[in-house]
């Protein structure tokens, strides 16, 4: 983000010296994007960034994909993955189960109770949002209350951890870059500011407001990274002290958080496509968002989506709350997720494009993520299959 913030101590002029109360050294990290050459911040550490104690080999949890061929849309249903009571003792980082994934995008959810290690993503930004249940996000920033409907934009190697809090579960669905998510880029000045066109604006997110100061000594930090061949790989570092020693920080690069209610759904009197609906995009995919609205206007208009192919994406669409009228009659419902791939023609299920006619408002609420590579199905995709969604159009199941 391009929209810059100041959180605790900093000196007047960057780099240049900044003392601690007993006149020693405060510590400058430059946390930037693209070598120099893009978004950054300054933050100012007690002890030194880049000491480390130990490091060791972390088992990075299940990210193999298998190819879906042959090639059908599916139903995968992320509520049967975590029985009850077990999220009591899972965390929102090492618990995440792998749905879907490419080279560009891996997507994962969790059902979690228990306080993550501390974690940082090397591989990409990760933008997680909340289905439900509350907590904290603590980072190297400051800390982010997150609660239902939030998205958590997290910059690519940002030490945090979830905390989650109260009696319910939280629920997150997860969406880990190999490249930065940032808004739509057609909803941006030339300077980075958020236009008057955009549907949301600098006053929708919420970023950290002060330091979070911890003590600690040998303290482990679990770090997903690139391995030699481009696969995924972990390693735990142990640091001498506590990375959340920050003083104070400022610049344009930071971990925020944006609540779906605050997207203003853009309309018309006729269907509106998929980008008018974008939130967020990276590199080989966009985030959109389909939120409660007022749906087309004009006396002919059939508001559910016409039929159509994906020449160049695969769709992956997650369903986490209303009525999504375009589905009904497919088995899906809270927590679902649907992926129609390239190459194949979709659109809504018998019986909605005649239903839809008169309607005027949509009460539903979904997380779509469209990829320009073919997806993958991950292990807990495999296990949350819905296998009759493919052949719902037809209305009987495939020959044998």
């Amino acid at each position: 983000m391009a929209y810059y913030r100041s959180v605790g101590e900093v000196p007047p002029k960057r780099h240049t010296q900044h003392r601690r109360p007993d006149g020693g050294l405060y510590y400058e990290e430059l946390m930037g994007e693209e070598g120099f050459s893009s978004d950054s911040s300054l933050l100012y550490h007690r002890a030194i960034p880049s000491a480390i104690a130990d490091a060791t080999v972390w088992e990075v949890p299940d990210q193999t994909v298998t190819a879906n061929h042959p090639l059908k849309p599916r139903h995968l249903k992320l509520h049967d993955l975590f029985a009850d009571n077990e999220w009591k003792a899972v965390d929102a980082v090492t618990g995440r189960r792998l749905v879907l994934g490419n080279a560009d995008v891996r997507i994962s959810y969790v059902v979690a109770g228990t306080t993550s290690p501390l974690y940082r993503n090397a591989l990409g930004d990760e933008c997680v949002y909340v289905e439900s249940g509350s907590g904290t996000v603590e980072t190297v920033f400051g800390a982010l209350t997150v609660g239902p409907g939030d998205y958590v934009i997290l910059p690519r190697a940002t030490t945090h951890r979830w905390v989650p809090g109260g009696d319910e579960p939280l629920r997150a669905y997860c969406i880990e870059a190999n490249s930065h998510i940032a808004p739509a880029k057609r909803y941006l000045s030339r300077f980075g500011q958020l236009l008057e066109h955009a549907p949301f604006c600098e006053r929708d997110l919420c970023g950290p407001v002060q330091p979070l100061l911890a003590q600690g000594t040998d303290v482990e930090v679990l770090v997903k990274h690139r391995g030699l061949g481009g696969e995924v790989a972990g390693t735990r570092y142990v640091y001498p002290t506590h990375p959340f020693d920050v003083v104070g920080w400022d610049g344009c690069l930071y971990p925020y958080v944006f609540n779906i209610s605050d997207f203003e759904p853009i309309t018309g009197r006729i269907h509106q496509p998929p980008p008018a609906h974008q939130v967020f995009e990276g590199q080989g995919f966009v985030i959109c968002n389909f939120v409660p609205r007022k749906v087309d206007y004009h006396p002919l208009s059939i508001p559910v989506p016409y039929y159509h192919s994906n020449v160049d994406s695969d769709e992956v669409m997650f369903y986490c709350g209303g009525n999504y009228e375009a589905r009904k009659g497919s088995g899906i419902g809270q927590g679902s997720i649907s992926l129609h791939p390239g190459g194949h023609a979709h659109g809504p299920q018998p019986g909605a494009y005649e239903r839809s006619i008169g309607v005027e408002f949509f009460d539903e609420l979904a997380v779509m993520v469209d990829t320009f590579r073919p997806l993958g199905v991950g292990e807990g995709g495999l296990a949350s299959e819905d296998p009759a969604y493919a052949w719902t159009w037809a209305g009987k199941a495939p020959r044998t």
